[in-house]
């Protein structure tokens, strides 16, 4: 057994899981890596990790399930979502079945490092509300429109369906950053 903290890196882009790996290898990690949601929950039945870095978009299954699945092996293994297409929706999502935090690509091993260490300390206050900095129309549309696409696995058709767009317009809109709030 050894005495490095374990770390399951869990994503469909080989080079990206490479590096990360040898990022956490570097900082004294035991790294195992997966390219998939059947690889990964293998992996954590053989031994369960302490940390688990998952990619929310993936083949097959989604990240989301498989942070589900993380938590319902071992409840103790702390998990860090990472997605190019982050919203609101899917972060709370992610939080709600069991991950730990919720980071936005690209992310490097110094950033879910903090991810982690951010999760240990204690919540902070509530922020007062304050209406001036509410998310724009523009953020809020396209929030919606990445939870429908979500919600549809991915599917550009049926989710243009869903929103009662045309799918070249869906396309389109998908293909800008997401507005500043």
């Amino acid at each position: 057994m050894s005495s490095r903290p374990s770390i399951l890196i869990v994503d469909d882009d080989e080079v990206f899981r490479t590096r990360l790996a040898r990022a956490f290898e570097d900082r004294n990690y035991d790294a195992r890596m997966a390219c998939d949601y059947a690889e990964a929950v293998e992996l954590a039945q053989e031994d369960s990790p302490e940390f688990a870095v998952v990619d929310l978009r993936m083949p097959g299954r989604s990240g989301l399930e498989l942070v589900q699945a993380l938590a319902s092996l071992d409840p103790s293994t702390k998990t860090v979502v990472l997605t190019g297409y982050g919203s609101i929706a899917t972060a709370l999502d992610a939080i709600r079945l069991g991950a730990t935090y919720y980071l936005p690509k690209p992310a490097d091993a110094d950033d879910i490092v903090a991810a982690f260490a951010r999760a240990k300390a204690p919540p902070l206050e509530p922020p007062e509300p304050n209406y001036q900095t509410a998310p724009s129309l523009a953020r809020a549309e396209w929030e919606h429109i990445n939870r429908v696409l979500s919600d549809c696995a991915g599917n550009i058709s049926e989710a243009s369906r869903r929103l009662g767009i045309h799918r070249r317009s869906l396309q389109r809109k998908l293909q800008k950053y997401p507005p500043q709030s």
